[in-house]
């Protein structure tokens, strides 16, 4: 799908979408849509329900004398209150609806359009980022695609007061959106298409936008004593993998920003195996290393002034005769011992050692990891906000203000003294998991342990990762969100690159 920018003039073929205010408050277009019609619009809008709320549509056959094939009016919401969110919110409404159509173009008038918060070529950059993050499609693997779920749309055209403008504006969101569908690509694909081996290759790609990648293999690991990361995958006919990516953008010596990443490929449970109900999801347990991915991607790609350090552990956690089993202890990379209790509690493990050696070998100014890590976050938090634990405040404010600017939502939990002595083991130096519930927060201390001092946020994403229902930017379930990547982005562009 091509979206271009263009000047102010009614398209001659297609559909044509133009947008009304809440209470029926016209944009120009709007008014001059309803001239050359004779009055057609005003008299839709005063024989339906339809208001100008955000979301809402109103599709009419264009007159004689038009030659559009259709006219779709779409709610703007109250002009006072469009803000950045909102512009997006309103593209990815419009591309939903423009696939009930048969058409192949489409033109969207926005020219003289703006708020007090927008100015025009801004929310029509924002439109398209919207639009285009919402046309996300998987069908790789469909080999009789019916024509009633095919997309046809071609070309989106978007008429906009400053097309220049607004065009380098939306190259911006557009490398932003290819970092999300390269997450959400990861995430998708089949476990016994994408395992830690080939998660591998794919990450072979971003050496071409400039990321430097090096690979440690489960022999170099096991002369690291990353004993708990290995633990893991032990089980699995898939040898297991430590990626680190890193972007260099800023001065060489300028210590970096390190995001981790859990890639547990496919998650059986191990010896504790899961229900078979849904267990076909657990492919997407690596959301985590695919956002984490994602975000180099978008850093990249539009040379982010920032050096940045993307670290991912790679493993699959199967039932075999050599998997782990609940009673081993392990020795992690920190010299730390863990007793396992309970082998689906393995994300923690593989971090564990991914943490201990980014912050060891970088000595990052910042440290956060994302991983889809457990369920007691989408019991406690829902699919709306992922939780967000921290040992610094600071991190967390800034992590949670970037939240709010992207609608990628954190909601903060505690890390407090008495939930860190539920992991205290009597046989090692901490057990995988605590005794008295709150698994969510007794998680996020079994990491703080292997963080030393470093400034730190743990993200779970378990909620937040795949749509457990609608999800405005990136469709129905079972569609990956690529969570994280706009996130982050958001965040480092904000607090921490240079302008």
């Amino acid at each position: 799908m091509n979206i271009v920018f263009s000047s102010s003039k009614l398209p001659t073929q297609g559909s044509i979408f133009v947008g009304i205010f809440e209470e029926g408050t016209f944009t120009a277009a709007a008014e001059l849509l309803n001239e050359k019609t004779s009055g057609l619009i005003k008299k839709s809008l005063t024989c339906t329900h339809f208001s100008g709320k955000k979301g809402e549509f109103l599709s009419m056959i264009a007159p004689a004398g038009i030659s559009l094939q259709r006219i779709v009016l779409f709610g703007l919401g109250k002009q006072e209150h469009l803000k950045a969110l909102d512009a997006m919110e309103i593209g990815a409404h419009i591309i939903v609806e423009a696939k009930k159509i048969p058409d192949k173009n489409i033109t969207i008038m926005l020219d003289l359009v703006e708020s007090d918060h927008l100015k025009n070529p801004k929310l029509a950059a924002l439109v398209g980022s919207g639009l285009l993050l919402r046309s996300y499609e998987f069908t790789k693997y469909k080999t009789q695609l019916k024509e009633k779920d095919k997309t046809h749309i071609k070309d989106v055209s978007i008429v906009t007061d400053s097309p220049k403008v607004a065009t380098d504006l939306f190259a911006e969101e557009e490398k932003i959106a290819e970092g999300v569908f390269f997450a959400r690509t990861l995430a998708i694909e089949p476990p016994n298409v994408l395992y830690p081996e080939t998660f591998v290759k794919e990450l072979k790609t971003l050496t071409k936008l400039g990321v430097k990648l090096e690979v440690l293999d489960t022999e170099y690991m096991e002369k690291m004593g990353m004993h708990a990361l290995l633990g893991v995958g032990q089980g699995s006919t898939k040898p297991s993998y430590l990626a680190i990516m890193m972007w260099n953008g800023a001065e060489k010596d300028e210590a970096p920003i390190a995001f981790v990443g859990k890639g547990v490929t496919f998650d059986s449970g191990g010896i504790s195996i899961k229900p078979s109900a849904r267990m076909d999801e657990m492919k997407m347990d690596m959301c985590g290393a695919a956002a984490v991915s994602g975000l180099m991607h978008v850093l990249a790609s539009r040379q982010a002034k920032v050096n940045v350090v993307g670290v991912v552990g790679l493993t699959e956690n199967m039932p075999d005769g050599n998997a782990q089993r609940p009673g081993d202890i392990v020795k992690s990379m920190s010299g730390q011992t863990i007793e396992i209790l309970n082998t689906d509690a393995e994300g923690r493990l593989v971090l564990a050692d991914a943490l201990w050696y980014t912050q060891d070998r970088f000595k990052p100014k910042a440290m956060i990891d994302l991983a889809t890590l457990t369920n007691a976050i989408v019991v406690s938090l829902g699919s709306k906000f992922a939780g967000l634990f921290s040992n610094d405040e600071g991190l967390a404010h800034k992590i949670k203000q970037a939240g709010e600017e992207t609608k990628e939502q954190v909601w903060q939990l505690p890390m407090d003294e008495r939930y860190d002595r539920d992991i205290d083991s009597k046989i090692a130096d901490v057990k995988n998991v605590g005794d008295n519930g709150a698994s969510s927060i007794t998680a996020a201390h079994f990491l703080q342990r292997f963080v030393n001092k470093t400034p730190w946020a743990h993200l779970d994403i378990a909620g937040t990762s795949w749509n457990h229902e609608k999800n405005i930017f990136s469709g129905c379930y079972p569609i990956p969100t690529g969570f994280g990547v706009r996130l982050l982005n958001t965040l480092v562009h904000k607090f921490y690159e240079k302008h």
